[in-house]
């Protein structure tokens, strides 16, 4: 980054003035960059009259989708660290929360509600700046350190906590708003959750810096979904596969707007049958994508223009991306997944505490967890997670293979294939699936209908061996804020089996 983002907040207030940043989705509300640099400049006299300095860690405790983006990047060009909390959690509790800001080692969080009863954290009432006219708008020097404190989905373990100054995630802003070819004609839309790095880097920080707007909406809403797109003039959408599942059906007479020119899918996997329909019902090109909190998000993303392939994430963008044979080991050719290690200047140097010494070689060389192949034109294809594979009495079965022939059944919109224990083969493979449209009080009849479909599509695709042995069809899928499932929670008690069916 070549200027603090304080002087790039009012570079853009500068050159842009009343043309909007933010605009919500469901009021007349929205942030102009003038109106920005307005609140940022009230922001840090808050927090400098609240004892805060430059390099101090805040909570980010915020509701309102507007209200956060204006936090979101005060507190970065106040020079702080910036930690974002997920509203939907209770917090009423005042014990949790301060586990929760001791654990990212907090010296106040920033919120626009009344704080928890008995609350040890100090707390900052955000709604102080955002009604107040700041008296100090010039200020003796820009800070330079600050950023955002965050940790890994932990869908697969415990999550790590990290630290990505500004210039790393400005960096991969600028990445994404060039790769996206993002001009001030444009209008982006994002209902992912903004405490997720996704939303943070793709949507808030690739638009500021492309100097156009965003729409935030705090969900995905389906119903009047396409309408709300042409009647706020969104050129692009920002989402995750359920959300694309969720669309590739039209609502009555809904037409898609002809100005939506693509829809950038990450944080999960998208199958190939998902995608071509989609863009069948749709017009609509699909940039699939991927990316990893300790990347500031992007890795790697289909182009715009030129090839975009079934099945792959695309190649990297603006960081350095190797498979190897085994961790820092010998590079693979495309007929055998190897792991997927990256580094440059978007890329973490470390994680915060002890312990996780073996994910960085002596080279920067990063180990993302995750196995796949590159084809003859870098194109990444990934094939799962390292801690997802399936030992079955020696042979390696990788569960993406089996989820996106599952995926490509009509009425599945959820799939997830996991190793359990077996006496004879150590681990088989068992599927879990939530269909359309399936409750508690659906006859198992109808269920069958589409189990049957699937046990066909198996038999069709895969030997015997390296078919699942059981199927259950579950109310519901575990899953994260961003729509990746929960594997390790797949067991639990909590998930509703409405069906078990044997497939051997």
């Amino acid at each position: 980054m070549e200027k603090p983002f304080r002087e790039l907040v009012d570079q853009r207030a500068d050159s842009l003035v009343d043309a909007p940043w933010l605009l919500a989705a469901n009021s007349s509300a929205r942030v102009s960059y003038h109106q920005l640099r307005d609140r940022t400049r009230s922001f840090l006299d808050v927090v400098t009259a609240a004892g805060l300095h430059e390099g101090d860690r805040v909570g980010l405790l915020i509701s309102d989708p507007l209200e956060f983006g204006i936090c979101f990047a005060s507190a970065l060009a106040s020079g702080l660290w910036v930690a974002p909390l997920d509203p939907t959690l209770d917090y009423a509790n005042a014990t949790a929360l301060d586990a929760r800001a001791a654990r990212l080692t907090l010296h106040a969080v920033v919120s626009d509600r009344d704080a928890p009863a008995s609350l040890a954290t100090p707390w900052i009432d955000v709604r102080d700046a955002a009604h107040g006219v700041s008296v100090t708008s010039e200020r003796a020097s820009s800070p330079l350190s600050g950023g955002v404190i965050l940790a890994t989905s932990g869908t697969t373990g415990t999550p790590k906590i990290m630290a990505l100054p500004v210039a790393q995630l400005v960096f991969n802003a600028t990445l994404i708003a060039r790769h996206n070819e993002l001009t001030s004609a444009d209008r982006g839309f994002n209902p992912l959750p903004l405490w997720h790095v996704n939303a943070e880097v793709v949507a808030l920080l690739a638009t500021f810096m492309a100097g156009t707007s965003l729409v935030l909406d705090d969900r995905f809403h389906r119903t009047n979904f396409w309408s709300t797109m042409d009647r706020l003039g969104v050129t692009w959408i920002n989402a995750v596969p359920a959300i694309i599942s969720r669309l590739v059906s039209r609502h009555g007479d809904e037409a898609v707007p002809a100005r939506v020119r693509f829809i950038r899918s990450a944080s999960a996997p998208l199958s190939s049958p998902l995608l071509e329909a989609f863009e069948s019902a749709t017009n609509i090109i699909v940039i699939e994508s991927y990316g990893m909190t300790e990347a500031a998000s992007q890795i790697c993303a289909n182009p715009l223009r030129g090839p975009r392939k079934m099945g792959s994430v695309g190649p990297a963008v603006g960081v350095q991306l190797r498979v190897v044979s085994s961790p820092s080991g010998t590079l693979v050719d495309e007929t055998h997944p190897g792991h997927v290690e990256i580094r440059g200047a978007s890329v973490i140097t470390h994680y915060e505490g002890a312990g996780y010494e073996d994910r960085f070689d002596a080279d920067g060389w990063l180990r993302t967890g995750d196995l796949g192949f590159l084809d003859a034109d870098d194109y990444l294809f990934l094939v799962g997670r390292s801690d997802d594979v399936i030992n079955r009495g020696g042979e390696k079965i990788f569960p993406r293979e089996i989820e996106d022939v599952i995926l490509g059944v009509s009425g599945v919109i959820g799939a997830a294939v996991i190793g359990v224990a077996d006496e004879v083969f150590s681990q088989v493979p068992v599927a879990f699936v939530q269909l359309e449209n399936a409750t508690a009080t659906t006859p198992h009849d109808e269920l069958r209908v589409v189990t049957a479909t699937i046990r066909d599509e198996l038999a069709r695709s895969f030997v015997r061996t390296r078919r699942p042995v059981e199927l259950r069809v579950v109310l519901q899928l575990p899953a994260n804020a961003t729509g990746k499932v929960k594997k390790r929670a797949l067991d639990d008690d909590d998930v509703v089996v409405l069906m078990l069916e044997s497939l051997q």
